[in-house]
């Protein structure tokens, strides 16, 4: 265990107009949706002026072959792509981290390691890794995929993939490259590779990665998941994960039973950050920020409603929840769980619901003053419900420029996060370890 002062990490996780579903018509919203490189650019340098740990680029892959006016009302899946977005970033910025989402489902391991390889050295060791699983089933007709795959299943798959990522970056030394003998005419020591020969369930490759070993020795890796299958998965490879409570008492429960699990795979507890997710609307007084957030409320769309693949259409949106049979191969089943506990708990009506759960994704809900917004974060920082947060502005730009402007320099008066970057790169900045290489047969 480190004996390093505990830190708040900050990540920002942004959807092109804002995580609320209806912040495209908010009036300060006057953007279109054609990809607007300048946009993310700028958001990139205001979260690295606040000192933010983590730029997070999601990836919701695939779409459905379907155009009506239903999947008309939704802009937020319209963006770049994770690796050519986050190569333009690393080059006009130099401190924070880069986390872009690759889905298990649809790669390959050596395409991805040369990726992440290459934008690690791009950044000056940067890179992190959101490792997802999902399978849905409009991503999978997309790349022409027709098998099923379990929730277990995709799991495992997702384990083994990891492995084979790593045993690539492993393929050479961390200094093969660095000593080429121009006399001699040997560009690298043939000791200093290290390759890769297997054959396993799901994947098989053989051979060296053709790019050194990146900075960091591996990029952070990150995971998102809230079902036993995720925990365990967490426990063993994740160094970051984007978890959803919207409680802090579910949040300390989460965070031990996580940490709790890190044992018995020889691992450390402050070697993985919790961050929840925070959907963060802050002004000058709790008034104002709930005036601006009912705003948006007002523009919220509950005539077509589906919960866990259901159908909801049909339903009185003012009624209950009505009993829906229990998927246990469905995606993000963890979060379906957590609605559901949710509405039987507090007893809400499918409106109720989708007010309370959806418009925030599942995440900690902050409206307030700079005070409520810095006391909550503080709160759950203190308390161990989390080490940190994913930073998810309802709406953009101003939800993100506010956060920024009055509620990180709270958190430094505070004492609780950085004034300045300390580390050179993503994983020094978060305090955790570079993984050695086992393959270097020089370590002892």
């Amino acid at each position: 265990m480190s004996s390093k002062k505990r830190q708040l990490a900050l990540n920002v996780f942004l959807h092109r107009f804002g995580h609320h579903p209806e912040a495209w018509r908010h009036p300060s919203s006057t953007d279109n949706g054609r990809p607007n490189l300048a946009w993310w650019i700028k958001a990139a340098k205001l979260a690295e002026a606040a000192k933010f740990d983590t730029f997070f680029v999601a990836d919701f892959i695939g779409r459905s072959g379907e155009v009506t006016p239903q999947t008309g009302r939704s802009p937020q899946n319209y963006q770049f792509e994770p690796f050519t977005l986050l190569s333009a970033i690393a080059a006009v910025t130099e401190h924070i981290g880069l986390v872009a989402t690759v889905n298990t489902n649809y790669d390959s391991p050596y395409h991805v390691a040369r990726k992440f390889t290459s934008l690690d050295h791009l950044s000056g060791g940067r890179a992190g890794w959101n490792v997802v699983s999902s399978f849905g089933d409009h991503a999978a007709k997309n790349f022409g995929i027709s098998e099923p795959r379990s929730h277990e299943e995709r799991y495992e798959r997702a384990a083994e993939f990891i492995a084979v990522t790593k045993a690539l970056w492993d393929s050479w030394d961390d200094d093969a490259f660095d000593q080429p003998d121009r006399q001699a005419g040997a560009f690298y020591k043939p000791s200093s590779g290290h390759p890769v020969n297997h054959h396993g369930k799901y994947f098989t490759s053989e051979g060296l990665l053709d790019y050194p070993r990146p900075i960091q020795g591996y990029p952070v890796i990150v995971q998102a998941g809230n079902s036993e299958t995720g925990l365990e998965f967490a426990a063993r490879e994740a160094e970051m994960t984007y978890a959803s409570a919207q409680s802090l008492e579910v949040a300390k429960a989460y965070y031990a039973n996580l940490k709790g699990r890190m044992a018995k795979y020889g691992r450390d507890e402050d070697q993985l950050k919790v961050t929840p997710g925070l959907s963060v609307v802050v002004a000058e007084s709790d008034q104002e920020a709930q005036d601006r957030f009912n705003e948006l409320q007002q523009l919220v769309d509950v005539s077509n409603v589906s919960f866990g693949g259901f159908d909801l259409s049909s339903y009185d949106v003012d009624g209950p929840l009505p009993d829906l049979p229990y998927q246990a191969d469905a995606n993000g089943k963890g979060r379906f769980q957590q609605q559901l506990d949710l509405a039987r708990r507090e007893n809400l009506s499918i409106r109720q619901l989708v007010l309370r759960f959806r418009v925030s994704r599942g995440h900690l809900q902050a409206i307030g003053s700079v005070k409520t917004v810095a006391d909550t974060i503080e709160q759950w920082f203190v308390e161990r419900g989390a080490d940190g947060f994913n930073v998810v502005p309802p709406y953009l730009p101003q939800g993100f420029e506010d956060f920024t402007r009055l509620v990180v320099p709270e958190l430094q008066r505070r004492g609780i996060f950085r004034t300045e970057y300390e580390g050179k790169t993503f994983r020094e900045n978060l305090g955790l370890n570079r993984p050695a290489n086992p393959r270097d047969t020089r370590i002892a």
